[in-house]
């Protein structure tokens, strides 16, 4: 009976250890259920939580893809020819204009500037945010020229591009000559044809008038046609070691005017002028009138000043081709000079580069059909003042002869045409006349012998 009993005991222990197994399985599969539920609403929620962070993701991506990539130097770039460049034919020539100042249109700086071959404007750098770069993402214009060694670049790619198509822009942004042309200019005459179809000949091309600029014109014209002025300053390697910007500019003004391969028929003379106008310390200016005479006769002494290193009586290419020799004889007596107590004659030699005559008077008098005559004189006329016996009055000079005595090479004559009053200006409208070959200057001028330059 008491193994009866024990027996039954450890049943109902066993049971009970089931009953407590079966609970505790049963709890396990509903926590596992409940677990089961909050996963996708989590899920849910993660996911609307989410959403915000993948769109950003992917416009993140979207403007990673829609990026150019930036090239990490721009010290080297690479090179490639025509052919590998697709923008190469983008280039419009008629939009280029090298004559003025080289200054970036942005910034205003001369350093490190480039020019736009599709629309012709200049920028500086060709880096990571320079002017140029921008202009090129903004406008989608790609090649680009620097100024200072006309290498050819595409950008925003930043690569050189070598190609010969380009070396037609390199003659207009800076004209060579050599020996052999410059020898040749005045033998091979032709008309040229520009990019609009027009024909211009080489050193006879017009200069614009910016403002009223248009006295120095007519002087830069006649010394582009002086063969000696002309043949020196079209080679750079003459005046090498002189430093002086306006030697500089007036050689490039030279140069462009004679070029051959210049896209149009006229050049500005921008960049001389502003030259000019350092130079003189605003005596000379684009946006004022000025005598062409006193122009002349300042832009051949500060150009003979500059290739001298600053020494007057040391010759150039200036003295060589335009200096005379003047004898001046004063007449005791006269005048408010040392001529005035000195008991005879004062005689000086003085050199020239221009030689001005006098005009003889207008008339008064109408003629008798009421039209004011307009007379005309012969150039020997003119020249009799320099004969050493014509005798000319002078309140302050006193009386004075002229004489010749070195013709130069080439001689620049003067007609004083205005004279000043009280009230106006009054212009000389006398005609001079003059043959147009063969001026024989000994009819008029008593030149000793050996005395002619270069003879």
């Amino acid at each position: 009976e008491q193994q009866q009993e024990q027996q039954q005991e450890q049943q109902e222990q066993q049971q009970q250890q089931n009953q407590q197994q079966q609970q505790q399985q049963q709890q396990q599969q509903q926590q596992q259920q409940g677990a089961a539920q909050q996963e996708p609403d989590q899920q849910r929620e993660d996911g609307i939580a989410k959403q915000p962070d993948e769109k950003q993701q992917l416009g993140e991506d979207d403007e990673d893809d829609e990026r150019i990539p930036m090239p990490l130097s721009t010290t080297r770039s690479a090179v490639k020819r025509g052919h590998e460049c697709p923008y190469l034919d983008t280039i419009l020539r008629q939009n280029l204009d090298f004559d003025f100042e080289k200054c970036c249109s942005v910034s205003l700086s001369p350093i490190n500037v480039y020019v736009c071959l599709v629309c012709g404007k200049y920028f500086q750098g060709r880096g990571l945010s320079t002017q140029a770069y921008t202009h090129s993402l903004e406008t989608s214009h790609h090649m680009f020229m620097k100024l200072d060694n006309g290498k050819v670049y595409c950008l925003p790619d930043n690569y050189e591009v070598a190609d010969r198509s380009l070396d037609d822009i390199r003659a207009v942004l800076n004209p060579t000559f050599t020996r052999e042309l410059v020898s040749r200019l005045n033998a091979d005459v032709s008309w040229v044809r520009a990019l609009d179809g027009s024909e211009f000949m080489p050193g006879l091309v017009g200069l614009n008038n910016m403002k009223a600029n248009d006295y120095a014109n007519a002087v830069v014209q006649v010394l582009a046609r002086v063969n000696p002025i002309r043949d020196f300053f079209l080679m750079p390697a003459n005046y090498a070691g002189c430093r002086s910007l306006l030697v500089a500019r007036f050689g490039e003004l030279l140069r462009k005017l004679w070029n051959r391969q210049a896209f149009k028929g006229q050049v500005s003379p921008h960049e001389f002028m502003q030259a000019v106008m350092a130079a003189s310390k605003r005596r000379f200016t684009i946006d004022q009138q000025s005598d062409p005479v006193e122009f002349w006769s300042w832009l051949l002494n500060a150009l003979h000043m500059d290739l001298t290193g600053g020494k007057p009586r040391k010759r150039s290419i200036i003295t060589d081709t335009f200096q005379g020799e003047l004898e001046v004889t004063t007449l005791a007596g006269t005048g408010k000079g040392k001529a005035a107590t000195a008991t005879e004659d004062v005689v000086e030699r003085l050199p020239f580069l221009l030689m001005g005559l006098e005009l003889p008077a207008t008339p008064l008098f109408k003629d008798a059909l009421e039209k004011n005559i307009i007379p005309q004189v012969p150039i020997f006329a003119c020249l009799s003042k320099f004969d050493g016996s014509a005798i000319n009055d002078d309140i302050r000079q006193g009386r004075r002869k002229f004489r010749v005595t070195r013709l130069p090479n080439f001689l620049a004559l003067q007609f004083r045409r205005f004279t000043k009053n009280n009230f106006f200006i009054e212009k000389n409208p006398t005609l001079v006349t003059f043959p147009v070959k063969n001026l024989e200057l000994r009819d008029a001028l008593p030149v000793p012998n050996g005395a002619l330059a270069g003879s």
